[in-house]
């Protein structure tokens, strides 16, 4: 009997806002929540933004909010005066100039003379040329991405220590997953073996800023050291290790896996597996990633990715880019807009989830991977998406039955704003909707209010997701004004505004993730009601019963963590150097480890798996080769 993965927390930032408590979703939906959902929304964003409390309800400050949130032109650098080197050659009979001892190079180029001066400076004599770099600026033909909140600075809440910026989003998402479930680290410890926590993070692009792998690169060619944490801040999976360090300080499961644009599905089927087979009971899945950088978006664009601003005013007729409206799923488009994120989920077996009384947002009924098989270009989409989404329809089908696949489940669609996306990916929903007998899915796209956050994209869905299931919106693409007519969709509902709808009458949600190299998964996921009756069916309601009274002391914790977050700000989980653990401390035995931190015990006790091949014990088997 498999275990059911429970949701119960998550957390983090994206371009809408801080996660956790629907806070970002809300901001989605801004425009048709009621006052006081709309007013908790503006505190929560004025708090992240760094903005007086006493202002939030101030017109000007809300717009504020509202114009600093989202897709909207690029706010960390200057898009005009990106700085970069010119090559040049300097042509003359004779160029003589005068450097320091400490500047000139080790190795002289043959058409060098030099000259010593005094005991610092050097004459210098070059014939024939001189290759040299020019300092100069270049303008982004790409000015749109999908930013964090202005004003927000993960590096001023913890002593981040000079850490990439997505290692800094890895400790504030974690962070507030963490604190949303209502327990703190050392009850979650508590519960279970130090080896049934696990997580499972990364960053699809790794650290690129100059504390990380951009720095290491561009070092020596703008005459600098490169430095000691460089290589290690820079490692895809750093954000796993830096969580299981300095947030969780966990023993147990851990891995970076990566998935292109795929990656926090591939993090939550890693998760699932791990439930479902009973080797976990917590885990922590995400990713975090910070893109937004010149070099980057330059590195994009030139792939013909990117929505640039001139074919963006060509889509528009105008001579002004509309950055908020750079990505355009499923309509007439022009490419995908880059952007930052963190996003966090803490998963449970059901056992534990009742037994701790912890909150239930939802489950995850499974998710599936597919590779495309031989391809002609590594970004070019395959036929891998079709099997998963094919996969979780079924999964969708056989748990919920086929009424409820087909009347009461919508799409999260990957929906990137690119003109081949459009195309292939309504081909794959619509040619699987019209298979199982689904005559008018809805179909989702969140990449049209916070950009492409790359790894944690999914995230960004999933908390889309629940959100519906809270308040009853499903965000509409309002990006774009009709659907494009390539784009195939006779038996797929794109609602280009919000759509009300009853939580209690979708069952199931679909996440849909493609990325470069095919990299395919989609996850199915089951609502809170589903997930409540399916945990009634198989505890029983008394056990429910229980759950409910224990329950409701972890959501008092849980929403007093979120009015201090919303009012004062909390500051993140980061334990540097604390309770660190050597190998002599540990209780050693044949049967168990004791790990100081852990009340229970790493058991040692494991069953043959490979009975039926070697017999038990092992020692006492007959090992001979079966006769012919």
């Amino acid at each position: 009997m498999s275990r059911l993965p429970v949701i119960v927390g998550y957390g983090g930032i994206n371009p809408a806002g801080r996660v956790s408590f629907y806070h970002a979703y809300r901001r989605l939906v801004i425009d048709v929540l009621d006052d006081a959902k709309r007013d908790k929304t503006f505190r929560s964003l004025g708090q992240v933004m760094g903005l007086p409390a006493d202002t939030t309800a101030d017109p000007e400050t809300r717009q504020h909010m509202l114009d600093h949130t989202l897709l909207r032109k690029i706010e960390s650098f200057d898009t005009r005066a990106i700085p970069w080197q010119r090559a040049a050659k300097l042509n003359a009979d004779e160029l003589k100039f005068v450097i320091t001892r400490r500047q000139l190079p080790e190795q002289l180029p043959p058409n060098w003379q030099v000259r010593g001066i005094d005991d610092k400076n050097i004459e210098v004599t070059v014939t024939e040329h001189l290759n040299v770099l020019l300092p100069d600026s270049r303008s982004s033909r790409v000015t749109s991405a999908g930013q964090l909140p202005t004003g927000f600075a993960p590096d001023k809440l913890y002593q981040s220590r000079n850490h990439p910026r997505g290692l800094q989003l890895a400790v504030y998402g974690s962070s507030d997953a963490i604190h949303s479930t209502g327990f703190t680290v050392d009850q979650l410890k508590a519960a279970v073996r130090p080896d049934e926590i696990a997580v499972y993070s990364g960053s699809a692009m790794g650290q690129m800023d100059e504390n990380s792998y951009g720095g290491l690169m561009h070092a020596e060619l703008k005459g600098k050291r490169v430095t000691s944490k460089q290589i290690a801040l820079g490692l895809p999976e750093m954000c796993t290790d830096f969580i299981n360090a300095y947030v969780l300080g966990s023993v147990g499961g851990a891995a970076g896996i990566i998935g292109a644009c795929a990656s926090f599905l591939y993090s939550v089927k890693q998760g699932v597996d791990d439930i479902r087979s009973g080797k976990r009971r917590i885990v922590l899945v995400g990713n975090a990633e910070a893109p937004i950088l010149p070099n980057v978006i330059e590195g994009y664009r030139t792939m013909g990715a990117l929505a640039e601003d001139e074919a963006l005013m060509a889509l528009d007729g105008s001579d002004t880019p509309d950055h908020r409206r750079a990505c355009r799923p499923f309509a007439e488009n022009c490419g995908f807009t880059l952007a930052e994120a963190s996003n966090y989920f803490v998963l449970m077996d059901d056992d534990l989830a009742l037994e701790m009384g912890a909150q239930i947002h939802g489950s995850v009924a499974d998710v599936f991977v597919n590779a495309d098989g031989y391809k002609k270009s590594i970004p070019g989409p395959g036929i891998g998406n079709y099997l998963t989404v094919a996969k979780a329809m079924s999964a969708v089908r056989s748990i919920l039955g086929e009424e409820s696949l087909r009347k009461r489940s919508y799409i999260q669609a990957h929906g990137t704003g690119t003109p081949q996306n459009r195309v292939t990916e309504s081909h794959i929903l619509n040619e699987l909707a019209k298979t199982f007998g689904i005559d008018n899915w809805i179909v989702g796209a969140v990449k049209s209010y916070l950009g492409h956050t790359i790894a944690p994209a999914g995230g960004d869905q999933l908390a889309a997701a629940l959100g519906a299931w809270k308040d009853g919106w499903i965000p509409g693409i309002t990006s774009i004004d009709d659907i494009a007519e390539d784009v195939h969709h006779s038996n797929l509902d794109f609602p280009i505004q919000h759509r009300q709808i009853d939580p209690t009458l979708y069952d199931s949600v679909l996440l849909n993730s493609k990325g470069f190299g095919g990299n395919n998964a989609t996850g199915a996921v089951l609502s809170p009601t589903v997930t409540r009756a399916m945990l009634e069916k198989r505890h029983g309601k008394k056990a429910m019963a229980a759950h409910a009274e224990r329950c409701a002391e972890t959501t008092q914790r849980a929403n007093d963590y979120d009015n201090r977050m919303t009012t004062e700000g909390v500051e993140p989980i980061y334990q540097f150097g604390e309770g660190v653990i050597q190998g002599e401390e540990l209780r050693l035995g044949d049967r168990a480890i004791g790990v100081p931190g852990f009340p229970q015990e790493v058991s040692l006790e494991f069953e043959n798996p490979y009975t039926d091949m070697l017999g038990t014990p092992v020692d006492a088997a007959d090992t001979s080769a079966p006769e012919d």
